[in-house]
């Protein structure tokens, strides 16, 4: 039905994901945008755009190197019908409680993850094709650990 595995404020979701994927096998470089209600993945860019999200996060080249870069980006106005300002900050909160989410999926997997909240947000807009309403917030590139 849509629901998801993190708390949400009046269980509104404020939360989109996107994914910039570069090496993963099965399925093709792009950018790709989760759809929680069908449980899919919709293409949204074509091509790999982890060099290019590497430089609008002020040039972290490193994380260009991770097989996908995921995005959490929210739709503030999910949440601020409700609650005013403080809508935004509960969609902060959330992106917090799915970061951690992911976390703790990356570490069951043997992956490696980590918060990048250092980015050009115009810039990451533009990169993956966002909705005018949709505004990033936290970059995670996921990858195997380095021993």
């Amino acid at each position: 039905e849509g629901y998801r595995t993190a708390p949400s404020a009046g269980a509104l979701y404020p939360l989109e994901l996107y994914l910039a994927v570069g090496e993963v096998e099965g399925i093709a470089s792009g950018v790709y945008h989760y759809d929680s209600r069908s449980h899919q993945l919709i293409k949204n860019v074509d091509g790999d755009q982890r060099k290019n999200l590497a430089r609008s996060a002020l040039k972290q080249y490193w994380i260009k190197d991770a097989a996908v870069i995921v995005v959490f980006a929210a739709i503030y106005e999910r949440t601020t019908w409700k609650y005013g300002k403080r809508g935004i900050r509960y969609a902060h909160m959330e992106v917090g409680n799915a970061a951690q989410n992911l976390y703790l999926q990356a570490e069951l997997l043997g992956l490696g993850t980590t918060a990048v909240g250092a980015f050009d947000d115009e810039e990451i807009a533009v990169l993956l094709k966002l909705p005018t309403d949709t505004k990033p917030l936290l970059l995670m590139p996921v990858g195997r650990k380095i021993k």
